[in-house]
C-alpha cells in the first residue's frame, strides 16, 4: 500500500518524519516505496527546522501564516489554527498535487496532535479541503491524544481534543487513534519522543510493505494488499502490534529439519496477544465491526495451523468483526503480528474527552470556537456527530 503523509504542527510533523524514515528503510532493505510523499506543515518555523528525513525545502516543509504569525505557533488557539489553515490550505494542496506518484497513492494520511491549536483547528480544515479537492482519494486521520499531565496542566487541552475528535470524525474515512500515555508506561521510552514516534509508526511498516512486495519469496500464501486495508478501515480505528524472538534451532537452519508446528503457533499467539493487549487498553475488541491481522516471520515459521489459530484467536476477541488476514514471509529471528480493530462503536478514551468537555449543565464551554462546535470550519454544511452517550 502506498500512502502520502502530511504532518501538521510539531507532533504531526515529527511522526510524518518517522514515516519518511521508514520509507527510506523500505527502499534500502526491501526495494519498496511505501510513502509517495511526506510533508510537514506548521505555523512555527522551529517545528520544521527540527525534522530530519522530510526533504528540507519549502515544498515539503511548508510554513503557513508567516505574515500573520511571524513564524511562531498558535499557542493552542484552535480558532486561530483553523483560520490560518483555511487561508493557506491551497498552498498545501498544490504541493500534494505535484507529487510525481500522486496517482499511484492509495490513501492520504494526515497526522496531528489533538490538543494543540493546529491539531484541533487546522486538522479538520485540512481534511475537509483534501476531501473536496481530491474526491477519489481515501483520506485517513491519525490523531495523537495528549499525555495525562497535559490534560491536568491546562483545561483547554481537553476541550481542544474533544473538538478535534468530533470535527475530524465527520470528514475522515477513518480516524486512527494513538494514545501517547500508553507509551509512557514503558520505562525505557519515558521522555524519549523519538523512540515513541518510532513505536507509533513501526506497526505500519510490514502492513504497508506486504501489499507492495514484488519478490516471489516474500509474497505470502494470503497476500494482504491495499484493498484489504481500505475495506477494513472505517470510523474509530486502533492499530497494535506484538513481536516475539524466535529460538534458533537446528530445525530452523538445516534443510529437512523437523519441529513441532505447535511451536510456531504458540509464538504467534503470544505476539497477537501482545498486540490485542495494547489495543485493549483503549477499547473493547468486541466493539469492532471489522478487523485485520498480518503475521510476518521467516517463511519456514509460517504454516496453515498458525494462520488458522491466529484467526480463531482474533475472532474470539473481536466476535462481531469481519476479519481479513494475510501472511508476509520476511525477516529472520522475529515473528510479528499486526492487528487492526476498526469501525469501533465505542472508545472509552474518546468518550471520556467528550464528557469532560461538556459543562455540568450540559452546554458546551463558552470558549469553544463557535464555528467548530456544530460545524467544521469551511462551508459550514457538515454537522459534527455526537459521541456515544
Amino acid at each position: 500500500m502506498k500512502i502520502l503523509v502530511i504532518g501538521l504542527g510539531q507532533c504531526g510533523g515529527r511522526i510524518a518524519d518517522e514515516f519518511s524514515r521508514q520509507n527510506r528503510r523500505a527502499k534500502s532493505k526491501r526495494g519498496l516505496e511505501i510513502v509517495t510523499g511526506a510533508f510537514a506543515v506548521s505555523t512555527d518555523t522551529s517545528d520544521l527546522i527540527g525534522l530530519t528525513f522530510i526533504k528540507a525545502d519549502y515544498k515539503h516543509r511548508i510554513l503557513i501564516g508567516a505574515k500573520e504569525l511571524q513564524g511562531l505557533g498558535v499557542e493552542g488557539n484552535n480558532k486561530l489554527g483553523a483560520q490560518v489553515m483555511q487561508e493557506h490550505a491551497d498552498t498545501v494542496l498544490e504541493e500534494i498535487r505535484n507529487v510525481k506518484q500522486f496517482f499511484d497513492t492509495d490513501a492520504i494520511l494526515v497526522i496531528a496532535g489533538a490538543a494543540g491549536g493546529i491539531g484541533s483547528g487546522a486538522l479538520p480544515v485540512m481534511m475537509q479541503r483534501i476531501k473536496q479537492r481530491f474526491r477519489d482519494k481515501i483520506v485517513y486521520a491519525m490523531v495523537i491524544l495528549p499525555y495525562e499531565y497535559e490534560e491536568q496542566e491546562e483545561a483547554r487541552t481537553v476541550r481542544n481534543t474533544a473538538v478535534c475528535l468530533k470535527s475530524v470524525a465527520s470528514v475522515a474515512d477513518a480516524v486512527i487513534l494513538v494514545d501517547n500515555e500508553l507509551y509512557m508506561a514503558d520505562d525505557f521510552m519515558k521522555g524519549d519522543y523519538a523512540e515513541i514516534n518510532q513505536a507509533i509508526v513501526e506497526p505500519f511498516y510490514n502492513l504497508l510493505c506486504a501489499g507492495s512486495e514484488k519478490r516471489k519469496k516474500h509474497i505470502g500464501a494470503k497476500l494482504l494488499d491495499a484493498g484489504d486495508i481500505i475495506q477494513t478501515l472505517g470510523g474509530w480505528t486502533l492499530v497494535g502490534s506484538g513481536r516475539v524472538d524466535l529460538p534458533i534451532t537446528l530445525a530452523s537452519i538445516l534443510p529437512g529439519g523437523s519441529k513441532k508446528a505447535s511451536s510456531e503457533t504458540s509464538m504467534g499467539i503470544r505476539a497477537m496477544d501482545e498486540a490485542i493487549g495494547e489495543i485493549s487498553r483503549l477499547c473493547k475488541p468486541e466493539d469492532a465491526a471489522s478487523a485485520l491481522y498480518l503475521v510476518s516471520a521467516p517463511a519456514q515459521e509460517i504454516n496453515l495451523d498458525l494462520i488458522k489459530e491466529l484467526g480463531d484467536y482474533l475472532k474470539k476477541a473481536a466476535s462481531s468483526a469481519i476479519i481479513r488476514s494475510g501472511d508476509y514471509p520476511v525477516g529472520r529471528g522475529i515473528m510479528e503480528v499486526t492487528v487492526i480493530l476498526s469501525q469501533l462503536s465505542d472508545v472509552a478514551r474518546v468518550r471520556d474527552f467528550y464528557k469532560r468537555s461538556v459543562a455540568p449543565d450540559g452546554e458546551e464551554e463558552e470558549d469553544h470556537p463557535p464555528e467548530m462546535d456544530n460545524t467544521l470550519p469551511g462551508d459550514g454544511t457538515e454537522q459534527v456527530p455526537d459521541f456515544p452517550q
